[in-house]
């Protein structure tokens, strides 16, 4: 099997030459190419990938040369686009330890419209989940137990167990890629952009498969997240940084898809409908705004004794999304064209009305008729129940 590993950076070298390392040691007869991307690197990245260029003839890299980050969202897509030469390329992160085999199982199971998963090995850093075996062997590269890990991986293979989960790293072939548009840079530069793409695969009915027989170390959230090298105090905090981001991206995703970041145990995506939803606001006030506006596709409000509501809510908030805002948060007399129109009341609006509007999408699915009715405090009215995630698969480059 020839195929592309796909790996942007942004001040993990440490990580990226133990990465390295494994796959050059484990990768077995199969033909590897590794793509790296330096997000705008301080700590050497790039006169590093000079040098591996010039000896390994299989390194491919390209340099963000900065000052900003441009981050994986971004950079994901550039190397799988622009870089990369196989048919097939895997998300690899650079925290990750290539075990033997691990890609002859996945060249057991990839083929056109079929996404392939290796199965985690972590350090109990996170909980346990059905997806992933907790094992301990270490959270740096220089305390990794690299032989204990090496005799305990034959004890973890199940040929006979399949999961239908998507996470990294996953492979895939190109093309399958290319055809929804790749990554949507609304998520630039990190976070939900990978939980967005794997929805859109889902509806287009890619076929998932986690692999029990092939594996990875993987020492968990050492990219970015917690990097110690970059912006994290410690392994065991997020980073400012990446808090910040993962709140944009966070209500970047709810707006795009009107729910939450939903899958099942084995982290098999869950897709609800996506209606068109109009939220309208009696005596609106800067909090109610700031929590609800993400849940709709436009929500009508009544500024009160606030007259620049709208206007400061926009000059704040516009710099942390994509998507026109002054399109989205009208006055409450505008005229009212969702196909869904939710009414609420700031002075009896609570917890529990909340709680259903960030549910509105599977209580509609499970129950909805057009018509009117009330829930709680708020008064909704059904004109058409059209959906529409589906014209979300394929996301047309910004």
């Amino acid at each position: 099997m020839k195929i592309s590993l796909i790996q942007p950076g942004r001040n993990n070298l440490k990580y990226l030459k133990w990465s390295y390392d494994s796959i050059r040691k484990n990768q077995g007869e199969h033909e590897v190419e590794i793509c790296v991307a330096d997000d705008a690197s301080t700590d050497g990245t790039w006169d590093w990938c000079l040098e591996m260029m010039d000896k390994d003839p299989l390194f491919k890299a390209y340099c963000n040369e900065g000052p900003d980050r441009l981050g994986h969202t971004i950079l994901y897509d550039t190397l799988i686009n622009d870089v990369a030469t196989s048919d097939i390329a895997m998300i690899y992160h650079a925290d990750m330890y290539l075990c033997p085999n691990a890609l002859t199982s996945i060249e057991k199971h990839i083929k056109p419209g079929t996404i392939v998963s290796l199965t985690r090995i972590e350090p109990p850093l996170h909980p346990q989940g059905p997806e992933k075996i907790l094992w301990n062997g270490g959270v740096e590269p220089e305390e990794f137990l690299e032989d204990e890990l090496l005799v305990e991986v034959p004890k973890f293979i199940d040929k006979e167990k399949i999961t239908g989960g998507i996470f990294a790293p996953w492979a895939f072939y190109i093309k399958d890629f290319q055809d929804i548009g790749g990554h949507d840079p609304l998520y630039a530069p990190q976070s939900k952009e990978d939980s967005d793409i794997f929805n859109r695969f889902q509806l287009n009915d890619i076929k998932f498969i986690q692999t029990w027989e092939g594996f990875v170390y993987h020492m968990t959230c050492r990219g970015s997240r917690r990097n110690t090298l970059d912006k994290a105090k410690n392994i065991y905090e997020d980073s400012p940084e990446w808090l910040a981001q993962n709140q944009r991206s966070t209500r970047n995703f709810i707006r795009k898809w009107g729910h939450f970041v939903m899958h099942d145990p084995t982290l098999v995506p869950i897709v609800p409908p996506k209606y068109n939803v109009g939220i309208i606001i009696a005596n609106c006030n800067t909090q109610l705004l700031e929590l609800l506006e993400p849940w709709c596709d436009v929500i009508y409000i009544d500024e009160g004794n606030t007259p620049t509501l709208i206007k400061d809510y926009i000059e704040k908030e516009q710099i942390n999304t994509v998507i026109d805002l002054n399109r989205r948060i009208l006055p409450y007399d505008n005229e009212k064209n969702c196909e869904m129109l939710v009414n609420l009341d700031s002075k009896s609006f609570n917890q529990e009305d909340f709680t259903n509007i960030q549910r509105f999408s599977q209580i509609i699915q499970n129950s909805g008729e057009i018509g009117s009715f009330e829930l709680g405090n708020l008064k909704i009215n059904i004109i058409q129940m059209n959906e529409y995630q589906n014209e979300l698969i394929f996301c047309p480059k910004i």
